[in-house]
């Protein structure tokens, strides 16, 4: 479910093993494009799509009704909106998420969400993150993605699906973690773009994505502790390829704001959600929550000049003295 880069990425992915792909969208005329056209005439236009494998549906409850495993890519902003036209249950299904954000409506990561609102067990959640861009994956650059799922046989099968010559796989069972690090690296990377806008360098980028996985580190292990190896590609590397890369909306976003862009003058330029925005607010509160103790410098700066107007300049100035 989706129409954005990363869906259309994934079902070429998926068309590639599968020999019956449903698609849900809401635009009929993006439906009817690809179906005359064999493309998403707004995201990666240049991959070509099997429009023989795939049925295209503007419908909902049409695609989740002849299906047995979902995968929702989607901004997280928009899926509760999504969710409320269903009328089809979802506790048969197994549901992934390739969605990299906080669901506003009850401040939880999409997994959790699903667990909770829609009593979906924990082993039939799983969690596609990366490291991974949607536009390298077009131009078919070697990349890699992780699979996460408590049911190992599920992720697997799942990562089947999914590689290729230049796609691969790694299986994880941190749901939670590997979920809330896709979630936390947008936010690290609104602040990489904001210090690139207000005029810091590489250096400073280097302490920054330092600092930023030891905070990952510290947050995720607050809300969800376990075993796991924080420099490993699911958490570091998608943290720095978000940080540092010109594909990255989030990264886009903040520099915009360090340049002096407005929140809304930036977001009205963008034509991409920065999942990053949603999730500062929503990562804030949680810690405040939980634990008023755990040291999340780097979030609570991005919130404070997201969502209290404080000044970027000298937010990041007082920022600089907390790093190390």
């Amino acid at each position: 479910m989706g129409g954005g880069s990363w869906a259309t990425a994934l079902v070429k992915l998926l068309t590639e093993h599968l020999d019956e792909v449903h698609w849900y969208m809401r635009s009929v005329y993006v439906l009817e494009h690809i179906k005359h056209a064999g493309n998403n005439p707004n995201y990666l236009s240049s991959v070509s799509l099997d429009t023989s494998r795939l049925h295209l549906t503007n419908s909902i409850n049409d695609a989740v009704s002849k299906v047995d495993v979902l995968l929702f890519v989607i901004p997280s902003a928009f899926l509760e909106k999504e969710l409320e036209n269903l009328t089809v249950t979802l506790k048969d299904k197994t549901i992934f998420s390739a969605i990299k954000g906080i669901v506003p409506e009850s401040g939880q990561i999409v997994g959790e969400h699903f667990h909770d609102h829609y009593d979906i067990p924990y082993e039939n959640i799983g969690v596609i993150t990366g490291p991974c861009h949607a536009e390298e994956v077009a131009m078919e650059r070697l990349s890699y993605l992780t699979v996460a799922c408590s049911d190992e046989k599920k992720a697997s099968l799942m990562g089947t699906y999914l590689k290729n010559h230049f796609i691969k796989v790694k299986i994880s069972d941190d749901i939670i973690g590997t979920e809330y690090a896709a979630m936390l690296k947008n936010i690290y990377a609104i602040a990489a773009g904001m210090a690139h806008g207000l005029g810091y360098g590489d250096n400073f980028q280097s302490v920054l994505m330092s600092n930023a996985i030891r905070e990952m580190k510290r947050f995720i292990d607050r809300v969800h502790k376990m075993k796991r190896n924080i420099n490993n590609s699911a958490y570091l590397g998608d943290l720095l390829v978000t940080g540092y890369s010109t594909f990255s909306r989030n990264r886009m976003f903040g520099n915009m704001i360090g340049k002096g862009y407005t929140v809304k003058s930036a977001m009205m330029e963008m034509t991409m959600v920065a999942e990053g925005y949603y999730a500062a607010k929503s990562a804030y509160l949680l810690m405040e929550q939980l634990n008023k103790k755990t040291k999340i410098p780097i979030i609570t700066a991005v919130y404070s000049i997201l969502y209290q107007g404080k000044d970027p300049k000298k937010t990041f100035e007082k920022l600089t003295e907390k790093l190390d």
